[in-house]
């Protein structure tokens, strides 16, 4: 097995970025996407490219050639809002399982969804009880994963993907009487989410459960409103009064345990 070999299933948002940072600490990236006008993206950016979508049939070479050799998987593709959600995530998934070889390691990139709203700090170690549908998939997925690989695996909870082209101004702008104002907010920026999985990877943190998210949680009104005014948007208006409903996800295990430090700790200098 090449050990300066990974496989990233999904080179979208965080997937591309990510093959491209590993690309230059030596690793050879083999790639996926479900898209073949992606394919030339991924040569030009020396990933060995694989076009194929989980679940549907006849890809079953494909799919052993994209895992084999590769002393690391990395599983980096979120459940589709559909009807069946939890079943049919499940299914892709255990499209894959059979390729994986015991010797090698997983790191499969979850969501700080499966947590439910505690009106309290969550870590790793809470028993999880999503409240939506996509939270059910993501976690019935941790479970699969953990059943078969056991201690070869690591699941990477991350918080709301920010960064780039991905602008929290544009995502509330204009909308009137928005719930949870008053809630803190749990982000990420895009160069964190690559630097814990670089953490992980270069650790040997194998076996664990790791959350991904900014040290400070301001509040939703306060961080929504100055993003979208920072971008010359309308910003959102919230409900005056207002029940709120929030977890504040901690991310202390991954500072202790990867000796991670932040590089945007606090997403107000993202929007101000």
């Amino acid at each position: 097995m090449n050990n300066k070999q990974i496989s990233i299933l999904g080179c979208g948002w965080l997937g591309f970025p990510l093959a491209k940072h590993l690309i230059t600490k030596g690793y050879h990236i083999k790639g996926s996407t479900t898209s073949k006008e992606k394919e030339p993206i991924l040569k030009d950016a020396a990933i060995q490219p694989y076009v194929f979508r989980l679940g549907e049939k006849n890809h079953e070479e494909i799919l052993k050639d994209f895992v084999n050799d590769s002393e690391i998987i990395v599983i980096n593709f979120p459940p589709k809002r559909i009807p069946d959600i939890v079943t049919i995530y499940q299914e892709q998934i255990n499209a894959l399982l059979p390729y994986i070889q015991s010797t090698q390691k997983v790191i499969f990139v979850s969501s700080t969804s499966v947590y439910q709203n505690t009106n309290d700090w969550v870590t790793e170690a809470i028993e999880n009880h999503p409240e939506k549908e996509s939270g059910k998939a993501v976690l019935a997925v941790e479970q699969l994963l953990q059943s078969h690989l056991k201690e070869n695996l690591t699941i990477l909870r991350l918080a709301g993907l920010i960064g780039y082209d991905r602008v929290p101004g544009r995502f509330l702008a204009k909308k009137k009487e928005v719930a949870n104002g008053k809630a803190p907010i749990n982000v990420i920026h895009q160069d964190d989410c690559i630097g814990l999985i670089n953490a992980i990877i270069t650790q040997n943190a194998w076996g664990t459960i790791i959350n991904g998210c900014a040290d400070e949680h301001p509040l939703r009104e306060t961080f929504y409103i100055l993003a979208a005014e920072k971008v010359g948007l309308v910003p959102p208006q919230f409900k005056k009064s207002d029940t709120v409903q929030f977890k504040k996800i901690s991310n202390t295990k991954s500072k202790t345990l990867l000796n991670y430090t932040y590089k945007y700790p606090d997403p107000l200098t993202l929007v101000t």
